[in-house]
């Protein structure tokens, strides 16, 4: 192959070629390279110092390379010919763009690729193959590019060289996305350095990659399997605070703008939950593979992973599982800011109430939403520890959340403290107001469903039933959707089936049945659930609209409908527990069919890799099943594609993994709940 390289020798191009059987030389330097390189070879200076220090080449030395008819392929150097070459920075929310057509018919013109963590040199360069830009797009910048790029690969003007302004050797390493577009970018620089040669297409195994491919049969304890590694992926994350790092992990997150630091590191000791946990990873990929991981204390992920990790201490009887159950449930209620302040003081409005976060300023906000799957986790967990100390500040979250519903049955997205000092509970209570989104409503009437049947409590049903009531008679034209309109079909199926536990009646069951049937229309024949936006003008948050708004707001993870996307944070996670329920209450096999067909994609995609054991068990938020890789428009600003939420995410499948394992539901597993012994105390005091 004549193929001669200058790097390290754990350089992933290297390790790559090993796999591919391709013979190579290596040395240390670019001058002895070029000195021993027969006629007509191809160099590869690779940046052996990235990030932190550009590549040193001697440009003198490319005289002699032409004389022996070398080519040479040269990353992240501070120096080129004929070229002003600027200063390092990193990429922020700009992607990498093919702007040429030399990669097809694999990789055409306005293609995305992702080169995370980017550390690049400033250069002008005329006809680059790929640049750099803020550009909005799922597989392709559908605005085109914007007037200001940023050369990423060029061939240098005095010809026999090719210039990469970053270090794209890092492929492998880095996790540089999709997988299958550096493959081509690759075969298409060897093929440029010894043209004329028979290039072999190139083939390794990713560092972090889905557990299964798409057509491998699964082992017959594949949901065991998915369950045990979904629940350690908590504690190999190091998600719960241990107090030897409580300050530290503070620190970061006050130091960091949004909230997101570099990962707890292994030799941290892993906390038992007492001190509470930290969210879960970020979507930021740094240069070495590794992401940045939030470290805001939310009662809602605390919550549902307290659920999690009580289904592991019931089915492994595991007692350090049970034990941070139990502590998690302990610091939201009784050990945390989350139900302190005004949220304990009887005549508060907002007593009862629990905050979405312990730091200010969201330590005063109050989404129904939040509030609800956390007392869902709160139901699991008193079900499978058999304890009722959490019983009563339970009852008074269900009670503070009714008495902040109006006469409809609706919220709106979220309520805050100051806004519940100045009107008082009463003027929610009383005023009508309607909110067709379900991301924000329903799974609260779910809570209010579940409460009525548990207390015989009228309000709970009445407010409930009209919301939705009202919600089914608005679907789809008064629909307001949030990141896509399937997450608010996904969001109805709960409480729709504990509606239909409640009120059994034909009139229930095609409402299920219907709402069922428009999410599962967009199932792929491989169980995910393919995304798609509402129509204009009735989203919260819609794909960007021009380059520029490419990471500016939350965002939906594709462009357009017909993406072949599923969205595993906002949808097929609660679809999945959704169907579950539904197919409990009906005994329907629709629902079970179509559950247990997400059952094994979720089985097939969760994450798999030896090099990041923190990742290790763990689900993305965004998994491209026609590519069957992790890809997508990373336009969210906060939870974007390779985010990973601990609660909403792996709280849920964990939990309906372990909840189909035990031939069970939630509805069935919380049957004898003792709430309503609180009743005769708490409802003179919360609605006198």
């Amino acid at each position: 192959m004549r193929l001669t390289l200058v790097c390290d020798s754990g350089n992933d191009v290297c390790s790559v070629l090993r796999q591919n059987n391709v013979d190579f030389l290596r040395f240390a330097s670019a001058a002895e390279a070029i000195a021993k390189a027969g006629k007509n070879a191809g160099i590869l200076i690779l940046a052996s110092g990235y990030p932190g220090m550009t590549t040193v080449f001697d440009t003198a030395l490319l005289d002699t390379a032409a004389a022996k008819g070398l080519r040479l392929y040269v990353e992240f150097s501070g120096q080129l010919p004929g070229m002003d070459v600027g200063e390092v920075r990193e990429s922020g929310w700009e992607r990498a763009v093919v702007s040429s057509d030399t990669f097809d018919p694999a990789l055409t013109k306005l293609r995305i690729l992702m080169i995370h963590g980017c550390r690049l040199v400033d250069i002008q360069a005329d006809h680059p193959h790929i640049v750099l830009a803020r550009i909005a797009g799922f597989d392709t910048a559908v605005y085109g590019l914007p007037e200001r790029t940023t050369p990423i690969l060029f061939e240098n003007p005095r010809g026999g060289l090719l210039v990469a302004a970053t270090k794209l050797s890092q492929f492998v390493t880095g996790r540089y996305a999709p997988t299958d577009a550096w493959a081509t970018v690759w075969h298409w620089i060897l093929s440029w350095l010894l043209p004329g040669q028979a290039i072999p297409q190139l083939r390794w195994t990713p560092t972090v990659r889905p557990s299964y491919s798409a057509d491998m049969i699964l082992p017959l304890d594949a949901e065991q399997q998915a369950f045990r590694r979904g629940v350690q992926w908590f504690g190999k994350a190091r998600l719960f605070i241990h107090p030897a790092w409580q300050g530290e992990a503070r620190r970061r997150l006050e130091e960091f703008p949004d909230g997101t630091g570099p990962g707890p590191e292994r030799d941290w000791p892993p906390g038992d939950g007492s001190c509470g946990m930290i969210e879960g990873a970020s979507s930021k990929i740094l240069p070495t593979g590794s992401q940045r991981w939030r470290y805001q204390l939310r009662n809602d992920c605390m919550g549902e992973t307290a659920m999690a990790m009580a289904f592991a201490g019931a089915l492994s009887d595991d007692e350090d599982a049970r034990h941070i159950a139990a502590n998690l449930n302990d610091f939201i209620y009784f050990n945390s800011t989350f139900a302190q302040g005004p949220r304990a003081n009887p005549a508060s409005p907002s007593y009862g109430l629990i905050s979405w976060m312990s730091q200010p300023p969201a330590d005063g906000v109050y989404y129904g939403d939040d509030n609800a799957r956390s007392m869902l986790g709160t139901m699991a967990v008193s079900a499978l520890l058999h304890a009722d100390r959490w019983d009563k500040p339970f009852l008074r979250c269900l009670l503070a959340n009714l008495r902040t519903t109006g006469p409809l049955g609706f919220r709106n997205d979220a309520l805050n403290d100051r806004q519940l000092q100045e009107k008082g509970w009463r003027h929610f209570w009383e005023t009508e107001r309607t909110n067709y989104a379900p991301h924000f409503e329903s799974w609260l009437w779910a809570c209010f469903l579940w409460a009525y049947h548990h207390t015989g409590f009228r309000p709970f049903l009445e407010r409930a039933g009209a919301a939705i009531r009202m919600t089914m008679a608005a679907y789809p034209n008064e629909w307001r959707w949030t990141n896509g309109i399937q997450q608010e079909r996904a969001r109805m199926l709960l409480p729709l089936a504990w509606l239909v536990r409640v009120d059994d009646s034909d009139l229930h069951r095609r409402w299920l049945r219907t709402m069922a049937g428009e999410l599962l229309d967009r199932q792929d024949a491989c169980g995910a659930i393919c995304e798609e936006v509402g129509p204009a003008g009735h989203g919260a948050f819609g794909p960007p609209g021009t380059n520029e708004a490419y990471g500016k707001s939350e965002a939906p993870l594709i462009q357009q409908n017909g993406d072949t996307l599923c969205d595993l944070l906002y949808t097929s996670n609660l679809a999945f527990a959704g169907l579950h329920e539904a197919a409990a209450a009906t005994g329907n096999p629709f629902y079970a069919v179509a559950a247990d067909r997400l059952a094994r994609f979720l089985c097939r995609v969760q994450v798999r890799s030896e090099t990041h054991a923190e990742l290790d068990g763990g689900w993305f938020r965004a998994f491209d099943f026609k590519r069957w890789d992790y890809w997508a428009s990373n336009a969210d600003l906060g939870w974007g594609a390779w985010s990973i939420e601990s609660g909403w995410t792996q709280g849920w499948i964990t939990a309906t993994l372990a909840m189909r394992h035990m031939k069970t539901s939630l509805w069935d597993l919380t049957a004898h709940s003792k709430v309503r012994s609180h009743m005769d105390a708490l409802v003179p005091v919360m609605l006198p």
